[in-house]
């Protein structure tokens, strides 16, 4: 479907909302007319866009991976060795540079979705698995890189840690909503410096910011 740019706004402008509301209420729980209220947007302009409230929450998480890709893309475009760069991922779920003390845990659509969209709907369980999966190669391809650049040790098969680590984060994520602070994202940090191996590294890193 080709939109002007005003309709392309629109779209957007629904998505961007949407976001929102999806992160302070769930995806099942967030009526239509919440959804078409909080937009400012009527039912035929949503439908125009959106053939199903499902469509909708799958361009949703298409648009939070994809964007997810990017924000990872330019946190890696900085300097350092390998293991700087795989801690620099782990340490932007406590704090994002740029983010105004926020990390990407608290607006992580994997941590509130996930279990959510798994018995909702097919398709969009399909979105974000398949982002997730490409994340968990990415984190593989960056301990073989520090492993590569002898920043890191060698150890367990880099996927099968990659998959560790990830669901370690998961859970410290789903902990620090739950508790309202950052301190099982703390130990989150402190076990993976312990599974890679790296804890002389890690005491010789530079790049560990002060939370």
């Amino acid at each position: 479907m080709t939109l002007t740019k005003k309709a392309e706004a629109t779209r957007q402008h629904i998505l961007d909302t949407g976001h929102q509301l999806v992160l302070r209420k769930g995806f099942a729980a967030l009526g239509l007319l919440e959804i078409l209220k909080t937009c400012n947007v009527p039912k035929g302009s949503f439908y125009h866009y959106f053939p199903s409230k499902e469509a909708f929450g799958c361009a949703l998480l298409q648009q939070y991976v994809d964007g997810y890709g990017r924000k990872v893309d330019g946190l890696q475009a900085a300097e350092g060795t390998g293991y700087q760069r795989l801690m620099r991922y782990w340490d932007a779920w406590i704090e994002a540079p740029g983010d105004a003390g926020c990390g990407w845990a608290e607006e992580c659509l994997v941590v509130k979705l996930a279990a959510e969209v798994a018995d909702l709907s097919e398709d969009m369980r399909l979105v974000l698995d398949t982002g997730v999966q490409r994340l968990l190669a990415r984190i593989a391809a960056w301990i073989d890189e520090a492993r590569a650049d002898g920043s890191l040790p060698a150890g367990a098969p880099s996927l099968g840690l990659a998959h560790v680590l990830y669901q370690m984060w998961l859970g410290a994520a789903l902990l620090a909503k739950l508790s309202q602070d950052r301190s099982s994202l703390q130990q989150a940090r402190l076990a993976t410096v312990h599974l890679l191996g790296c804890e002389a590294a890690a005491s010789a890193s530079s790049s560990t910011p002060a939370h």
